[in-house]
């Protein structure tokens, strides 16, 4: 019963990852009417650097969470572990590049202050869990590694979490703004609690 309970919430996930993580090819195929590019100011849609930042964070962001999902697979860690060396190795890259356009393009972001705080918090915690989740396994502490690479995959399914609170967020409020606000704690801060409950019941230690 457990492992299917467990093949079913891996399957699961793998379904919103894929389908979150091809999202942003809308945004090549739409063009500037598609997400959030309607709302911003031609200015910023003109502006190179932002330009770089945004198609940066959604491209590299979708391959991470294209990729990062099939790492839980328990079979695949340890059958076939060159795949699953070659897979972090894509993962880790794709967020560093991903967290820090992501960073930059925080201070642009709908809503203000309140949400550039909430985006650019994401960004950071995003980066430290995967840089010390790397660092822990060049250091061989498995244990220490895979308690961060499971925080850092929840920070990254905030992509995922963001598109379905945000719908969500516009029915209550009904206002962009105010949802905009909000999303940007909300898609990020449950799933870190989340994933600290998880390694908290896998025994994995974290410090």
């Amino acid at each position: 019963m457990k492992n299917t309970t467990n093949i079913v919430a891996w399957i699961v996930l793998g379904v919103s990852a894929v389908s979150i993580g091809l999202y942003p090819l809308l945004y090549f195929v739409v063009g500037r009417e598609f997400g959030i590019l309607p709302s911003k100011g031609e200015q910023l849609l003109d502006n190179a650097f932002w330009n770089i930042g945004f198609y940066g964070h959604i491209v590299f962001g979708g391959v991470a969470l294209l990729i990062g999902w099939v790492q839980f697979s328990e079979k695949i860690r340890n059958t076939y572990i060159k795949l699953h060396k070659g897979i972090g190795k894509l993962y880790v890259i794709s967020v560093l590049i991903s967290a820090v356009c992501g960073g930059y393009i925080a201070f642009f972001a709908t809503g203000g202050i309140v949400s550039t705080i909430g985006f650019a918090s994401l960004a950071l915690i995003w980066l430290f869990y995967t840089l010390r989740g790397y660092l822990a396994v060049r250091n061989k502490d498995l244990s220490l590694h895979k308690g961060f690479m499971i925080y850092s995959y929840a920070a990254t399914f905030a992509a995922v979490t963001l598109r379905i609170w945000l719908p969500i967020l516009h029915i209550l409020f009904d206002d962009h703004i105010v949802a905009y606000r909000i999303v940007s704690w909300l898609c990020w801060v449950p799933n870190i609690v989340f994933a600290f409950f998880w390694v908290r019941k896998r025994g994995l230690v974290i410090g």
